[in-house]
């Protein structure tokens, strides 16, 4: 099926921003009994991502245009996304949505779990459901543990099995970010026996203060993924190099957008790079609110 009209204005189309994560750093401090890790992790949100594009239909359908490569409608976040918010509301409308997707799938920058972050949140005013962000987050915790973060839209401090957030208030800085073209299965990696477990707990000022941190899921990704060892060994001769989540992205901080421009211009062939901004609040948060005033002048 044809990709919808890029000018929403003139076709009832609504755009709304998907932003990527970074895991600045991602350890393990335990188990719950019924066998999922805990985590400490800081986010840091990007003024990069997907795009997503929405269409109210009265008929009640919610149809995905555009499918995303290698996810299967039953798979499909943003779709999942809004069905768990018309059971949640009774709302009897549907919707159409196609994403613009630049986030690679399992590169553990959180692709996915933002685009259905950004459908309950966009579907939550175009629908006029009316939830406020605390039941949607409840709703989103059932998608994923990364979709809290992104319906609540900060960067933030994460515990548990990611979804316990305390906003972070971490400085605006440049990074570049290096697809090497692997898809990391996260569920895989969360069985591999030599993965770190046990991992001191920290606390949000040790962070701040610079204490030692890393990803627990780096070692294990870097001996199974070559293609992902070779990028941090190409990002690492210029930056301290650092694998994002559980996938196969690695990102580097860098001084500013033209150190970063300079650093990808250089980026090996068969690899992808991109230089990112990190934000303290969320582009979709920015979005949100230019959707409210305009509904308020109306």
């Amino acid at each position: 099926m044809a990709s919808p009209a890029r000018t929403p204005e003139d076709s009832g189309w609504t755009v709304w921003p998907a932003p990527a994560k970074l895991n600045l750093f991602l350890h393990i401090v335990g188990r719950r009994a019924d066998g999922y890790h805990l985590l400490q992790t800081a986010f840091q949100l990007l003024d990069w991502g997907d795009e997503i594009r929405l269409r109210v239909r009265e008929d009640g359908a919610i149809r995905r245009l555009a499918a995303v490569p290698g996810v299967s409608d039953e798979a499909d976040l943003g779709a999942r996304a809004a069905h768990a918010l018309r059971a949640a509301t009774g709302c009897r409308l549907g919707a159409d949505i196609a994403i613009d997707k630049r986030v690679p799938v399992g590169g553990g920058l959180g692709g996915g779990s933002s685009d259905a972050a950004t459908v309950l949140v966009a579907l939550n005013v175009l629908w006029k459901t009316g939830l406020d962000q605390d039941a949607l987050a409840g709703i989103a915790l059932g998608l994923g543990a990364d979709v809290p973060l992104f319906v609540r839209g900060r960067s933030a401090w994460g515990e548990g099995i990611g979804e316990e957030l305390t906003p972070l208030e971490l400085p605006e800085r440049w990074y570049v970010v290096v697809d090497p073209g692997v898809a990391v299965p996260t569920r895989e990696l969360f069985q591999v026996p030599e993965l770190t477990r046990n991992s001191p707990r920290l606390t949000i000022p040790l962070f701040v203060s610079g204490v030692a941190t890393g990803n627990a899921f780096e070692p294990v990704v870097r001996a199974r993924f070559p293609a992902v060892a070779a990028a941090l060994a190409w990002l690492g001769r210029h930056a301290e190099a650092r694998l994002s989540g559980s996938g196969g992205c690695v990102f580097a901080r860098v001084a500013s957008r033209e150190a970063g421009t300079a650093l990808v211009a250089k980026c090996p062939s068969g690899m992808q790079a991109w230089v990112v901004r990190g934000v303290v609040e969320s582009p979709l948060r920015e979005r949100l609110a230019d959707w409210q005033r305009g509904e308020a002048r109306r």
